[in-house]
């Protein structure tokens, strides 16, 4: 397995993989790597015969300098994993050659940035989009694979992809789940027990509300409601938001759910460490068509 630590480095081996008629795939990840980033090497593998994954903790989608310090780094884990999943180069660049000295240059992609995520942490976006460009430039991939828990995020690079002109095809990969439905994030390993215990209770409150959409509920307020009366059965969550949204832009609902929509949710827990632990999830609701 190929360990590249510069962004020229890794662009001339780009280079010579796309002039041997190699599919580069791209799976940008923070490390900490569980099985939901490694079923994106999967995707990737699927649809491409040269798999590269990032790992870098991008300090500009931090809104809060303790979470930044706080996320877990596990560097040599995650190459042992990669490594073993079958990956075929890793790139671990550092902060001056993804920033380097007096970097002044931002990518934004504005409206889709604006709610949700992007309300209760302030330039989350703007350092995600920036970063993920420089990945693309770095790898030149044909194929970029990211998971769906960040829908918000999943959504806003394929606008980027878009505008920018981008020839990459991006994928998003289902939710990987623990058995008991919490979402898989590497955020996950610092809650503390009793946190730990009640944090599926975002899933459940997702299952809620999908049930009363199949049921025929197709009113806002009643599966919002639906939503937050059961993430209220956990006393040790605290809601951020909870909110019904377009699903293909992002803008918000009417009165009835009169289109596919994503149930978002964030939820701080306590952490094992004493700072507070936020996690996200999501469903895509959809009614059945009469």
């Amino acid at each position: 397995m190929e360990i590249h630590r510069t962004t020229r480095a890794l662009q001339a081996r780009a280079d010579a993989l796309r002039r041997d008629g190699h599919r580069i795939g791209l799976v940008p990840t923070m490390g900490a790597l569980h099985e939901g980033h490694l079923a994106l090497v999967d995707a990737a593998r699927a649809r491409t015969d040269f798999v590269v994954v990032s790992i870098y903790v991008n300090p500009t989608q931090f809104d809060a300098t303790s979470d930044l310090a706080a996320y877990p780094r596990t560097l040599e884990a995650d190459l042992a994993a990669c490594e073993a999943r079958g990956v075929d180069a890793v790139f671990v660049p550092g902060d001056d050659d993804l920033y380097p000295a007096g970097s002044q240059t931002w990518v934004e992609a504005r409206e889709i940035s604006k709610p949700l995520e992007g309300a209760s942490r302030p330039g989350h976006f703007r350092g995600v989009a920036t970063v993920v460009t420089k990945l693309f430039l770095a790898a030149k991939p044909h194929v970029a694979c990211f998971g769906e828990k960040d829908y918000q995020q999943l959504a806003l690079l394929k606008r980027i992809t878009r505008d920018l002109g981008f020839d990459i095809e991006v994928v998003g990969v289902p939710t990987v789940r623990e058995a008991c439905g919490l979402a898989l994030s590497s955020r996950n390993v610092r809650l503390g027990a009793e946190a730990r215990r009640q944090a599926p209770v975002l899933s459940r409150a997702l299952d809620a509300a999908e049930k009363a959409v199949a049921a025929g509920e197709v009113r806002t307020e009643a599966l919002l409601h639906l939503a937050r009366t059961e993430l209220a059965k956990a006393p040790l969550a605290r809601p951020d938001y909870a909110e019904l949204r377009c699903a293909a832009s992002l803008s918000p609902l009417g009165e009835c759910l009169d289109r596919p929509a994503v149930l978002a949710l964030a939820v701080f827990f306590p952490a094992a460490d004493g700072d507070d632990v936020r996690l996200i999830d999501n469903r895509v609701l959809e009614t059945s068509p009469s």
